[in-house]
This record gives C-alpha cells, structure tokens and sequence, in this order.
C-alpha cells in the first residue's frame, strides 16, 4: 500500500484542563485565567484589591511623580525595576531625549520586565536594564558613561511576582521551599540558614528584622532545625506558640518571615551602601524617592536624609513621611504599610 493510501490517523482524544476544586482557584498554578490575561478574571481580582498572579501593581505612582518631577531629558534611574509599573510611568515623563537605567537583582523577573516594556515601545535608547542590586547604582552609572542621575526610585518592596509564586518560597500563602533568596543564584536559602544558626542568634535576628516580641521562644524552637517547606516552617512557628490562637499566631508567622527574608537577601546592608552612596549617584538638583516597607528601612532612610540635609548635600527633604490614600489602600491591599520619603540634593 502506498503513503498515498494510508488512513488517516485518529484524531487526538481531546484533553480537558484539569479542573481546580472549589468555586475558585486556590494553588498559584490552577490560576490560569489570570495567567493567560483574561480580562473579565483580572477586573474581579483587581476589584477584589488584590493584584492578578504574575503581576505586580506599582504603589503610589502619582505621589512619586509629584516629588520626583521628572521631565523631558532627564536621566533616571529605577533601582528596583521589578515589574516595570513605576518605570514606564517615569518614562513617559522624560521622554523626548530622556533615558532611565532600570536595576534588578532578580534573574527570573528581569528579562521578563524588559521583554513587556520592549513591547510598549521602549527600546534600547531609552531603556536599560541591569541585573544588579540597587547598592550597585554607583558602578552601573560608571558603566553606562553617566556621572550621575537627575531622578533616582528605589521601591523596597517585595514584588508580588515573588510573593505570589510558590517555587520562591517568600510566603506561607502557599506550599513551595523554603528558598526566599531574590537571586536563587547566590547565597544561602532560608532553610540553610535555620539549619546553621544559634538560637541566640536567630532571637536577635527576628527581633530586628522582625519586631517579634516571641524571638526568644521561636528561635529556641527553630535553630538548628530543618524545615524543607514554607509550610513545614509555619507549622513549626505555630507548635513554638501553642498559647496563642492559630489567628494571632499567623502574625507571628508573617514576621518570622519577613525577618528570614531580609536577612536572607542581606537587605539592611545593601541599603546602608545605597544610602551612603547615594548623594553621589545624583546630579546637582537631583531628586530621588524612596519606598519603605519595614520600620528599619524607613529609619535608615529617614537618619541619612537628614544627615545630608544637615551636610548641606542635601538642600530639601521630606519633612514627614508620604502614605497611600485610603482608597490605593482600599484597592490594593499590598500598599497599606508603604512609606515615601524624597530629598534634593543642593545645586552644587
């Protein structure tokens, strides 16, 4: 029989998509709808004021705008690209004859972040992106040819492409390992760091990074342990506090997270070097804006703008600290512990 005269082969039997249990999705990977963009999906979540998987909505835009002013030709720097909200919005302001290096330690989300603004339009010319910490401003300004930034943002937070996603391991929103590292390339995950660390050490870490009035009871339960899984560790935080409620204790939980995280990720030191440097990195009138999460941040934030404000490098800054509107809190329930602080460096 020849090619020509062969059957045909059976169609495929039709796969459906498995199906999530319950009215809606739970696990970050039954999320489809909001994977795939689906409009009517996303209008519910973001109504809802919570941010659609695998995005991330930038927080107070028009404020940083305000105190920043950027303009036409100005040189900017986005030192936390992330998913590239606030930088497309400094763009469209200094555009004609504008250009914005955008920083990002995280190599999962950074190419991601510049495919999407390479999509809207913004090329080579005008965009930049750097895989580094925002503390390597200074060196990426010496690459570039550029002796120093007329707008600088640095946005602290946790973007909620990491938060969101299990495989990070930031949340005990849902299971995944215990990693937490913003570059899974380098350092050691928060599970290495649990097994290696002294109780005393691990009490004066979550009282620091995590204001945690139980540190010395959870860290007696903690150090030395291994725990493969965000959930494997909660559920160690939960039998550390059986005299608090399963409700409160969840508290405790966020902060023992928050605590391994910025520890994790050496955040605190890489803003004392972004702070220090900082001054440098602006040219004459500059303006920078930085965006706080956490009491430390906003204290070593707050002591060097007004160290350098009493320096004379310094010629304005925010006398108090800028928070959401009630309704960005409303619609995005992430920003409700935000902070904005701004300065201007002399013209000189």
């Amino acid at each position: 029989m020849s090619e020509e005269n062969l059957p045909e082969p059976p169609p495929a039997p039709h796969q459906r998509r498995k199906r999530y249990s319950g009215k809606n999705p739970r696990r970050f990977e039954e999320k489809y709808k909001e994977h795939a963009g689906d409009a009517a999906t996303i209008a519910k979540v973001l109504a809802s004021g919570k941010t659609p998987v695998g995005t991330h909505r930038p927080i107070m835009v028009a404020e940083i705008l305000e105190v920043l002013g950027p303009k036409p030709g100005d040189l900017a720097a986005d030192c936390t690209l992330g998913y590239g909200g606030h930088a497309q919005e400094i763009l469209a302001k200094i555009l004609p004859g504008g250009k914005l290096l955008g920083l990002d330690v995280d190599p999962v989300e950074l190419p991601k972040t510049e495919a999407r603004l390479r999509v809207l339009g913004f090329g080579p010319d005008v965009l930049t992106a750097h895989r580094s910490n925002f503390a390597g401003l200074q060196q990426v300004l010496a690459a570039s040819g550029m002796d120093g930034a007329d707008v600088i943002l640095a946005d602290l937070g946790v973007s909620s492409m990491q938060l969101d996603d299990p495989a990070r391991g930031f949340s005990v929103k849902h299971d995944g390992p215990l990693d937490m590292r913003m570059n899974p390339q380098r350092g050691q995950s928060a599970a290495a760091l649990l097994e290696k660390i002294k109780p005393d050490a691990l009490a004066a870490l979550l009282a620091e990074y995590g204001d945690e009035p139980e540190a010395v009871q959870i860290s007696t339960a903690l150090a030395g342990k291994s725990f493969a899984t965000t959930h494997t560790l909660a559920g160690g935080i939960r039998a550390a506090l059986p005299h608090i409620s399963r409700e409160d204790c969840q508290l405790n939980t966020r902060r023992v997270f928050q605590a391994l995280r910025i520890a994790v990720n050496d955040e605190f030191s890489a803003l004392d070097a972004f702070l220090r440097n900082l001054s440098a990195c602006l040219k004459p009138g500059g303006r920078v804006a930085v965006l706080t999460f956490h009491s430390g941040e906003d204290r070593r934030v707050k002591k060097s703008f007004e160290s350098n404000l009493r320096n004379g490098i310094y010629s304005e800054i925010a006398r108090e600290v800028i928070r959401p509107s009630a309704e960005e809190q409303r619609s995005n329930l992430r920003s409700a512990s935000a902070k904005l602080r701004w300065a201007r460096r002399a013209d000189f």
